[in-house]
């Protein structure tokens, strides 16, 4: 018998700040730049709803540990540049999740500064603050189930009674492999066959999410 669910976990990038689309367009360009051409949908496969450390380790096989670098930085300077500029949250938050009344937590690969600054500026990070948890502290990211593992646990809550909420082919992953109910948010870059699987419900609207969760 299925648990009820306890916890809802987020991804942040795609899942709660609309910034997946941008992040492929970033990554396109600096491959461009320093010899790896790549194509949006190699961009999703190979980055989107990875770790640093995973993307870092591609990039030097690649192109070598100094281009790696070099990517990375330019990356992270550029993301702050757009989102300096203006983002948004997911279309249909911050509602949906204000329509929840289980405990919420953010589980994504990102580091804590970016989460800060992209939830901060699209008003969501006081529904999240003090239950936001990073890659970096864990040893292995996504598709590893570590992260969500570890926020269960910092949360005090049974994994089988954990909802994930992901946009990406890694992010459900990884909730599967956590013994997690996955939701996959088709609503990003990553097409809705990479997310489905079993023990996933893919969804393209947030507003659907608390009649999906049953649970408000």
């Amino acid at each position: 018998m299925m648990k009820p669910t306890g916890l809802v976990v987020f991804d942040c990038d795609g899942g709660l700040v609309d910034t997946a689309h941008l992040a492929v367009r970033l990554q396109i360009a600096l491959g461009a730049e320093l010899g790896w051409p790549l194509t949006a949908d190699e961009v999703v496969e190979r980055f989107i709803g990875r770790s640093k450390v995973s993307i870092i380790d591609q990039i030097t096989e690649r192109l070598g540990a100094e281009t790696a670098g070099l990517w990375w930085s330019r990356l992270i300077q550029r993301h702050r540049d757009a989102v300096d500029l203006g983002i948004d949250p997911v279309d249909g938050l911050p509602e949906a999740p204000a329509a929840l009344t289980v405990p919420l937590c953010v589980a994504s690969s990102g580091s804590h500064e970016k989460k800060g600054d992209t939830l901060g500026r699209t008003g969501l990070y006081e529904v999240f603050a003090g239950r936001i948890f990073s890659a970096s502290e864990v040893r292995h990211g996504k598709p590893a189930p570590d992260l969500f593992l570890h926020a269960a646990r910092r949360m005090g809550v049974d994994p089988a009674a954990c909802a994930v909420v992901e946009d990406s082919g890694p992010g459900v992953a990884a909730a599967r492999a956590a013994g997690m109910r996955a939701f996959g948010y088709a609503g990003g870059p990553t097409p809705a066959e990479r997310l489905e699987g079993a023990g996933t419900v893919v969804f393209h609207d947030m507003r659907e999410l608390p009649d999906l969760l049953a649970v408000r």
